[in-house]
């Protein structure tokens, strides 16, 4: 047996007594339908725990980058013909940048330690025609090779 607050007149009033003594308010019909939940009541909304989901969130982290990586290397190609040399750069929309090898003024390779420890490295690529570096190709495999293949090039014409 508990006192609740009678609403109508607001004194204490036992949960068991049919009506409020002071004014004869229903407070036992009162109680019970407070007491019962509506059918149409949430009572709790209860989802699985992002824990369950670990491993797909994981997966999707990972799998990301590495679409995103074979996007970027499948939209550069530098190709290295007998006396020309041509870049070409995008996956749907496409440029076309071609050097005849004579044109080439310098070749150079910035590599970075963990470059060096992996053997990839930036070739930037100068001509004759501008000041300032025409090309700039990042992570390219090996670049000591390519830029002596690039110099050959430019020495048998």
């Amino acid at each position: 047996m508990a006192l609740v607050k009678c609403p109508e007149c607001g004194n204490a009033v036992s949960t068991e007594a049919p009506a409020c003594p002071s004014c004869g308010f229903p407070v036992a019909a009162k109680v019970a339908a407070q007491s019962k939940p509506a059918a149409d009541t949430v009572l709790a909304e209860v989802r699985p725990s992002w824990w369950q989901y670990f491993w797909l969130l994981v997966f999707f982290w990972l799998i990301i980058p590495w679409i995103v990586a074979w996007g970027r290397r499948a939209s550069l190609k530098l190709r290295i013909y007998p006396g020309r040399i041509t870049l070409e750069r995008g996956l749907f929309s496409k440029s076309y940048r071609e050097f005849d090898a004579r044109d080439i003024r310098s070749v150079e390779i910035d590599q970075g330690i963990l470059a060096r420890m992996v053997g990839i490295g930036d070739l930037t690529i100068s001509t004759a025609a501008t000041v300032d570096p025409d090309e700039e190709i990042e992570g390219i495999p090996n670049p000591k090779a390519v830029r002596d293949l690039i110099l050959a090039q430019r020495q048998s014409q």
